[in-house]
């Protein structure tokens, strides 16, 4: 779980700080920057695969060792805050194990990076030259560091982590032949192999972030695959992971009583159709009826698409979800704002989403103000800025006496702050 993070001239970001918590609610108007928090995940996500900047940031095609990974809105032309100060590097900080990483969106070249107690390289000031970078690792004497070389176009953390790591083979078989045998030979012994666990442990917990929006138009077709144990992030695959959910009695009946609760009167099962070949379709059955996906309304199959997201035998450590309100009717909201809570408490995903909705703040409690996250954009200066409800001035003496639902729709918290 990403407890805290920071950062620094991305796109409408010039400096913000949010500590966050298991579930957590991102509202404000449009254009108010929530969807670039998201595209900041985005940023983290890619570190974690060992991506190069530019990649990360202007997409990779699919190759023989991975998929086809999209860039971000706008791409590296558009990554940078648009400050006075053209040649601030654009940079991230996360959590408790102090990790950064500041870069030029542009150039798609590292500035410096470090990993708190296990490496870091050279100050920000020194703007360094060439495709190489040098940086300090820390070995069994901490008081005397070995220098040592990597890619500067690439994180250094996936480049620590990859060495005599397979899950990262893609990445070591790009890499320069004289760096991978210099990484080789430095990270060697009891010592080094700590720290690519490290480095692995952290690159990997980036990399675990699912982002879930699903295309009713997806929901409703056959799965290329028989079983799944996640789906794409339109919903690529969806019956073939309700036919893996489907396969274990117990998460089964705990994904069906949440499709109840949605039409409690109407589905008395879930399953799956054959196609031609055997492909799964989606189906639930109502009054003894078989209802295939595509006489199912957009609103039944996203919350059951949103719903067996969190029922994948294969869990994300993050989840974020736009607009969680979409095709859902007010009065179910509440069903899915339990659904979020209910799942990120068990600890496995933290969820992260937008919304829209007077309705969902309705059902917010009190404690879950801190991470419910106001976003709203300076209008001389064009830079989104994060508050917390609970930090907006007043706001636990407003909401006592009118409904957080009626200050949200009637902008209240815009003129606060």
């Amino acid at each position: 779980m990403i407890e805290q993070i920071t950062i620094k001239n991305f796109k409408s970001f010039k400096d913000v700080t949010l500590k966050l918590g298991p579930m957590n609610l991102f509202i404000g108007a449009n254009a108010s920057g929530k969807s670039n928090f998201f595209d900041a995940l985005r940023v983290l996500q890619g570190i974690g695969y060992g991506f190069t900047l530019h990649e990360i940031l202007d997409g990779k095609p699919k190759s023989a060792t991975s998929e086809v990974w999209e860039g971000i809105r706008g791409g590296s032309s558009n990554a940078a805050f648009a400050c006075d100060r053209t040649d601030q590097p654009t940079l991230f900080r996360v959590g408790d194990d102090n990790f950064e990483i500041a870069f030029s969106a542009v150039e798609g070249q590292l500035y410096n990076e470090c990993l708190h107690g296990i490496y870091d390289s050279f100050p920000a000031n020194n703007r360094h030259t060439g495709p190489l970078l040098r940086a300090r690792y820390y070995g069994s004497d901490p008081g005397h560091p070995s220098y040592l070389t990597f890619e500067r176009n690439r994180p250094i953390l996936a480049q620590m982590a990859c060495v005599g790591n397979t899950r990262w083979s893609r990445t070591r078989s790009e890499m320069s032949e004289s760096v991978t045998q210099n990484l080789s030979r430095d990270l060697a012994g009891v010592h080094g192999l700590k720290v690519r666990m490290i480095a692995a442990t952290i690159a990997n917990a980036l990399a675990d972030m699912q982002r879930i929006d699903p295309s009713p138009s997806l929901l409703r077709g056959y799965s290329q695959a028989h079983e799944i144990d996640r789906m794409g992030e339109r919903g690529e695959n969806f019956a073939a992971l309700i036919q893996r959910i489907c396969s274990d009695v117990e998460a089964k009946d705990a994904y069906l009583s949440w499709l109840r609760e949605l039409r409690p009167h109407d589905v008395d099962d879930v399953g799956t159709l054959k196609g031609a070949i055997g492909e799964p379709l989606l189906m639930m059955k109502e009054r003894n009826r078989e209802w295939p996906a595509q006489t199912l309304s957009d609103g039944t199959l996203r919350f059951a698409a949103i719903a067996a997201a969190f029922f994948q035998p294969d869990m994300p450590g993050i989840l974020t979800i736009e607009e969680i309100e979409n095709g859902i009717h007010a009065s179910r909201l509440r069903l899915l704002v339990e659904l979020l809570r209910s799942r990120a408490a068990t600890g496995k995903t933290q969820v992260m989403a937008t919304t829209h909705s007077p309705v969902v703040l309705a059902w917010l409690k009190p404690e879950e103000y801190a991470t419910t996250f106001y976003f709203h954009r300076d209008e001389e200066t064009g830079e989104s800025r994060i508050t917390p409800l609970s930090e907006i001035p007043r706001f636990h003496e407003i909401v006592a006496k009118h409904p957080i639902s009626d200050l949200f729709a009637e902008g209240w918290m815009e003129t606060a702050l």
